[in-house]
């Protein structure tokens, strides 16, 4: 073989093995982030909820990531199942490589999440599930939550029924652990508050597959002064067609938790009911300059405007990053004790993880929904902080197993 032949020949395998050797570096040089959700199943809830991740992504990543890193989210889908999220994260934690788990919506999967993650002893954020067991009852050393929780957004709503003359209180609620917190939350908080309330009738429709001509016949027989509702998504939008068309919600006041969300009211178009009293999402009215700055960043990269799920993914990705540079390590228990009392400034304004529950202090918009230009809105709203909506540390206590 001629000399110069040779040495194209040995450049080519010199390049061929450097270059087979770079990419695993460089991929293992990322810290990954395990992220299970149910994309398919609810992709108006996750599909934006991915955008804010990814958004996040890349302006962490623009300033030079995590403790000198690139941070990667490792997306899987666990069709809503629980038994399918505890197979993936245990395929994230072991053959993935990846640092934590964060993720899902449905409460029922964030708690199976939340019992694998403290027998195996790994870091789970539940960014969105929102079961007040997930930090109380069922809560563990391993599990955080970052959203308000049904406790907080219910005693957010209690607080504005309270003020009206209504007694008689019908609600109605999914059959899951997110339903039963919700209305539980919700009963108590307004009986505190006016000890006279009485409750009339409890609905429990199947998550996804309400009967809403049923649903709105039995509210309606038991002659409610107000109604609590807790459905959302398609039950929440054939509940307010079928109780509107019957005229169900004519004269009562009604109060929705996260009906006011883009996700559930915007669907609705002009058929969004009008003077319901929601925790919600007013987007388009928020002007504070954090707030502001992520939804014009959000707009300019998906020429879309936020929902709900797009800043808390966004906030999953900041509430990360601020506790692995915190922790100085990916180590497992360096995070777990970074995220506690962990401050992380966001939209939403400066949030705290409580070490009392692993929950964060992460507020919610409460106002009155309404349809301009064919669409519902909220208007009159206000912004909680999440801080002023939990029960004492004492009461904490006594409702969170001893770790």
């Amino acid at each position: 073989m001629k000399r110069k032949s040779f040495l194209k020949l040995l450049l080519g395998v010199t390049t061929a093995v450097t270059l087979s050797h770079a990419a695993p570096v460089l991929a293992a040089d990322a810290i990954k982030i395990g992220e299970i959700n149910h994309y398919k199943r609810m992709a108006a809830f996750a599909g934006p909820y991915k955008q804010g991740i990814e958004l996040a992504l890349e302006e962490v990543n623009a300033g030079g990531g995590v403790l000198g890193r690139p941070l990667e989210f490792v997306f899987r889908d666990d069709q809503g199942k629980p038994g399918e999220a505890i197979k993936i994260a245990e395929e994230l934690m072991t053959s993935e490589g990846t640092a934590m788990i964060t993720g899902t919506i449905l409460s029922n999967v964030g708690l199976a999440i939340s019992s694998h993650a403290a027998e195996k002893g790994y870091v789970y954020l539940a960014s969105e599930p929102l079961a007040d067991a997930l930090v109380w009852s069922a809560g563990n050393p391993y599990t955080f939550r970052l959203r308000a929780s049904t406790y907080m957004q219910a005693a957010m709503l209690a607080e504005e029924a309270a003020k009206t003359d209504a007694v008689k209180y019908a609600t109605i609620a999914p059959n899951y652990a997110y339903g039963k917190d919700a209305v539980a939350a919700f009963k108590k908080a307004l009986t505190a508050l006016k000890p006279e309330v009485e409750f009339v009738t409890e609905q429990w429709p199947a998550v996804f597959k309400i009967d809403a001509g049923a649903e709105v016949q039995a509210l309606e027989r038991a002659k409610p002064d107000a109604i609590y509702n807790v459905t959302f998504g398609p039950d929440l939008a054939k509940l307010v067609r079928e109780g509107t068309d019957r005229g169900l919600f004519d004269g009562r006041n009604v109060y929705g938790l996260l009906s006011g969300e883009p996700e559930y009211i915007d669907p609705l178009g002009d058929e969004a009911p009008e003077g319901w009293v929601v925790t919600g999402y007013p987007w388009q009215d928020i002007t504070d300059a954090a707030g502001s700055a992520f939804i014009s960043a959000y707009q300019a990269k998906y020429n879309d405007h936020p929902r709900i799920g797009s800043l808390v993914g966004y906030m999953t990705v900041q509430s990360i990053a601020a506790a692995l540079e915190r922790a100085g390590s990916t180590e497992t228990e360096a995070i777990r004790a970074a995220f506690e009392d962990l401050q992380v400034t966001t939209p939403m304004g400066e949030i705290t993880y409580r070490s009392i529950d692993n929950q964060s202090t992460a507020g919610a918009w409460v106002g009155r929904t309404t349809v301009k230009d064919g669409k519902g809105v909220m208007v009159d709203w206000s912004y909680k902080n999440g801080a002023d909506y939990l029960p004492s540390d004492a009461e904490v206590s006594s409702l969170r197993p001893a770790d």
